[in-house]
Parts: C-alpha cells; sequence; structure tokens
C-alpha cells in the first residue's frame, strides 16, 4: 500500500484528502463576519419601522448575510474600483438581507393576514404615537376615521407568539 497522508484508509471508506487549510466556506464566514454591522443596521432600520423586536430582525439579516456570501463570485465580482470591494458586497448582499427579514415579516409578523396598506398605516401611526400625538389627530393626519385607526390597531396588535407546550399537550 502506498505510503503517505492521501493514501490512508479511515474505517474502510476510502482514502483520505490532503486538507485544503480550512473549512470550504471560509472566505464566505469571514465576508459574514466582516458585514454583521451591516445586516445589524438594515434589521434595526426594519425594527423600528414595524415595532418587531431587533434581536429577531438581526438574526433574519445574519442568515441573508449567510445566503449572499455563499453565492458571492470574490473572482468576478463586477465592475468596481480598485478598494470598493467591501461596498460591491454590501450592494449585492442588501436584497438578500432585506429579502430574509420581509419574507420573515410576511411570514410570521402576525397571526393573521393583514392588507399591506393596514401594515404601513399601523407603522406611520405608531411612529406618530410615539411623538405623544393622540389616536385622533393620529386618524386625522392618516386620512383616515377615528374607528378605521382603532380596527388597524386591534389587528395588528395580534402577533405571532412561541407558547412553550404543555406537557398534556404533547
Amino acid at each position: 500500500m502506498p505510503q503517505g497522508r492521501s493514501a490512508r484508509i479511515r474505517g474502510g471508506r476510502g482514502p483520505l484528502r490532503p486538507r485544503s487549510g480550512g473549512s470550504p466556506h471560509a472566505a464566505a464566514d469571514a465576508l459574514v463576519v466582516e458585514h454583521l454591522p451591516f445586516a445589524a443596521k438594515v434589521a434595526a432600520n426594519y425594527a423600528r419601522r414595524t415595532g418587531h423586536p431587533r434581536e429577531d430582525l438581526e438574526q433574519q439579516a445574519a442568515i441573508g448575510l449567510i445566503k449572499a456570501s455563499r453565492r458571492y463570485d470574490r473572482q468576478h465580482p463586477g465592475r468596481h474600483r480598485a478598494g470598493s470591494g467591501s461596498s460591491h458586497f454590501i450592494a449585492y448582499a442588501r436584497p438578500y438581507v432585506n429579502g430574509e427579514i420581509t419574507h420573515y415579516l410576511r411570514d410570521k409578523g402576525f397571526l393573521i393576514s393583514l392588507p399591506g396598506r393596514w401594515r404601513e398605516l399601523h407603522a406611520r401611526g405608531q411612529k406618530l404615537r410615539r411623538e405623544g400625538i393622540g389616536a385622533a389627530v393620529i386618524a386625522a393626519r392618516l386620512g383616515i376615521s377615528l374607528g378605521r385607526w382603532s380596527e388597524i390597531c386591534d389587528a395588528c396588535r395580534v402577533r405571532v407568539v412561541a407558547m412553550p407546550l404543555g406537557e398534556a399537550e404533547e
């Protein structure tokens, strides 16, 4: 039997290959770690607009960043000036990060399906509410009746909540 690292047999499964120096995704993982602050910033913007916990959205943004980094071709990143590789990756990754967050918000954000217009009005109204503006003024600024504003608030108040199953329910 030939000598050498690549010729050894492990458990009868075949020859071992020489190690190439790490994970096949090492370069992609380095991109993710380098750009986590970008993902956190995007997640914070969504959290501020939607009222969802920032930490949950940061996790989704990180997943989008991982997907982008695994698909990114560092050898042929497109047209860019020397030294702008990082900004090119951010431009490439932004749709992945935004997509993961918006898919999460669409799928898990509300217990019931709400029209996009209602979610938009609710987000705008919550921003006004944080400024200390009353419900009647908010409704007037949004161009809807007070009753409709109340209905939108009630509908948007229902969120998906992860509840642990009790022993009797399992």
